[in-house]
């Protein structure tokens, strides 16, 4: 699984490519926000201590996504 952050209001951070540059790109309940080339520029849409990183546990299923609403 890709590495993933959630915040707040439905926020999804992910990596991602941009012509040829790795950004973090900013979904909100799913629509693209931004792409963001450093850790300050996603600061400046979200406090970066309400982040979580979504992390797979063992025999969970890839495709599987949970979210507490």
């Amino acid at each position: 699984m890709d590495r993933r952050w959630v915040g707040p209001d439905g926020l999804e951070i992910v990596p991602a490519h941009r012509a040829g540059r790795q950004v973090l790109r900013l979904r909100r309940h799913g629509l693209v926000v931004a792409d963001c080339l450093s850790v300050e520029e996603v600061a400046r849409y979200v406090d970066l201590a309400d982040l979580c990183e979504v992390i797979a546990l063992p025999g969970a299923r890839q495709d599987a996504r949970a979210a507490v609403r």
